[in-house]
């Protein structure tokens, strides 16, 4: 219908009386597009959990096509043309009593060690759901969805699996959806969008890797893909398995657990702890060594490609963005500046702007860097850069791991991009790199997260032969505690959390920005004021973002905990306005 002159696509959600009182227009065209009720009613649910507009909730949403109140007739011969056979992988023992467990349970936490064998179990849970003539969804973290993932899945379930994920085109998303219209698919897999395909009959939903930070959204929505995969699991009446080899102390607490103590293939993995803060070339050498005896090696950086500053050794200030209170990050590949917050880009300097002291220095080692130091020292050798600004594409992605899996190249290098479900059997070197740099980030679950990094990042060697883990950091004592045991972690970290913390506590926080600072700081006054009013809310803090300016936008956060869930979405529906934005159960706080 036209808005401001121009047409838009709306949804109706009921028909009323002609208002007498205002003016209203004509619909253009009704299309042949509808959401059902259990899709309206869970977007009810986002829009006030989320504090989201029921349009925002509603678009997550791939609409169905036809008539709400006609029965599609299914194809049947199409379809079993279309079907595969069928046949379940053949599961060790420790996996069957896995399953078994799985089966009896409608919601629970499969909390299996890297390289036990998960993905065998979920092919054969998804196989049991399509055989009962109900769909699946299987959500895995964005940068999970590896070509290597696909072949495995389309081996047991051929075209009645699509994948779906940020990067596909308007057209091929179109052409999935018809095909699900034409109940030409049992499985949708991808990354958290995934979850709201507008399948007819869902029985069972997988959350791969639950404890990624990626199926949070950081816009609205704010929603987490995770919690809403249980909340729709519920209402759906679908069954609903979470898991990991490092789950979250949320889900820990919350769920049922699975266990699976045990590698698939159990090999030995020596650990070995080193100081320092540099790559070295000692380091150097043991890859060589590696190399030459015609093994794969992988070597973690804890930030993203060059991901390190300019500063003054003279007055100590970090050159920055203009626009954001955040260091411009250095490329040196590309000559450039850039800020990852507003992507404003600049030429390299050579002085400083606070002081005119020249020339300036670099902080931090970066993957480009490292790659170059390997390069230049070992002759013949082929180093596969692995991280954002490498692989832009999914077709980079797919040529870069097609390459390391032939061994075209022999060392992956890169973030934590390497942490994400990954499996080749040749790496038999793992060096990682300053994991103390995510154990010194300002949020309460450091700890978790730099326990839960490292140990994945472990898991991607050994796999199927002996490995040399090679651990950058002045915390061996902490590491080594847990690095055959992030059970034990988890239980002592729930020590350290309670009634402090989730999940113990509902977080919140509120988010402010305005492009005058004064106006900004006098929304963030009256929102705290008013936030006063409610007992059982403690306001944790309140004042200037740690990131002060984004886009020449300045920043303020409140920082909200309480016991009661109810009571936090009572105040934060109090104070909602449109000066504000909200992010329930907060996972940043920059």
């Amino acid at each position: 219908m036209p808005v401001h002159s121009k047409i838009k696509r709306a949804m109706i959600l009921k028909e009323v009386e002609k208002p007498i009182e205002f003016e209203t227009s004509q619909i253009d065209e009704v299309l042949e597009y509808y959401y059902d009720e259990k899709q309206i009613e869970i977007a009810r649910f986002i829009s006030t959990y989320y504090f989201s507009s029921l349009g925002e909730a509603i678009a997550l949403f791939g609409s169905r096509l036809g008539c709400p109140h006609y029965d599609k007739k299914l194809d049947k011969e199409k379809v079993f043309v279309d079907n595969p056979t069928y046949e379940p992988p053949t599961l060790s023992t420790d996996q069957q009593k896995a399953y078994q467990e799985l089966l009896k349970k409608d919601k629970a936490l499969l909390f299996g060690v890297t390289g036990s064998g998960k993905t065998e179990i979920f092919i054969t849970l998804m196989i049991d759901t399509i055989k009962e003539g109900k769909q699946c969804i299987f959500l895995m973290p964005e940068i999970s969805l590896t070509p290597q993932m696909e072949k495995r899945l389309t081996k047991y379930f051929g075209k009645r699996l699509v994948m779906w994920h940020s990067k596909l085109t308007k057209k091929r998303k179109e052409e999935i959806l018809e095909k699900i219209h034409n109940n030409e698919v049992d499985i949708v897999a991808g990354a958290r969008s995934a979850l709201f395909s507008p399948l007819d009959n869902i029985g069972l939903i997988i959350v791969d890797e639950e404890h990624d930070d990626s199926y949070k959204s950081m816009m609205k929505p704010r929603y987490h893909a995770r919690d809403m995969a249980v909340y729709m699991g519920a209402k759906l009446k679908a069954k609903v398995i979470l898991a990991s080899a490092t789950p979250t102390l949320s889900s820990y607490h919350k769920y049922e657990i699975v266990r699976l103590k045990k590698p698939f293939i159990e090999t030995q993995k020596n650990y070995y702890f080193v100081s320092g803060t540099s790559f070295t070339n000692g380091m150097v050498k043991k890859l060589e060594e590696n190399f030459k005896a015609g093994e794969q090696s992988l070597v973690f950086v804890p930030t993203r490609g060059n991901f390190k500053y300019l500063y003054c050794q003279k007055c100590g200030v970090t050159h920055m963005c203009p626009f954001c209170s955040v260091g411009m990050a250095l490329h040196r590949n590309m000559r450039y500046l850039k800020c990852h917050y507003c992507n404003y880009t600049e030429a390299i300097r050579t002085v400083c702007t606070h002081c005119g002291h020249e020339p300036l220095t670099n902080q931090r080692m970066g993957t480009e860097e490292v790659k170059e130091m390997i390069e230049y020292a070992i002759p013949d050798i082929v180093v596969e850069q692995f991280d954002r600004d490498a692989i832009t594409t999914a077709s980079k992605l797919k040529k870069a791991l097609k390459r390391f899996e032939s061994k075209e190249s022999h060392i992956l290098l890169g973030t934590q991009m390497l942490s994400k479900g990954h499996d080749y059997a040749n790496i038999t070197l793992s060096i990682i790199l300053g994991i103390d740099y995510i154990l010194g980030l300002a949020d309460y679950r450091a700890r978790e997260r730099a326990m839960s990094l490292l140990i994945q990042i472990a898991g991607r060697s050994g796999r199927a032969k002996s490995a040399n883990i090679l651990i950058q950091s002045a915390n061996e004592d902490l590491f080594s505690l847990y690095l055959n045991d992030y059970e034990a972690f988890l239980k002592d970290e729930m020590f350290f959390v309670e009634d402090i913390y989730p999940p113990f506590v509902t977080l919140a926080r509120v988010l402010i920005s305005h492009v005058k600072e004064e106006k900004g700081s006098k929304i963030t006054l009256d929102t705290v004021t008013k936030l006063k009013e409610f007992k059982d809310i403690e306001i944790v803090g309140d004042g200037k973002a740690p990131i002060e300016r984004i886009a020449n936008r300045f920043r303020f956060n409140i920082l909200l905990r309480s016991k009661s869930r109810k009571a936090m979405l009572k105040a934060l529906h109090y104070v909602k306005n449109p000066l504000i934005e909200i992010d329930m159960d907060a996972v940043d706080f920059s």
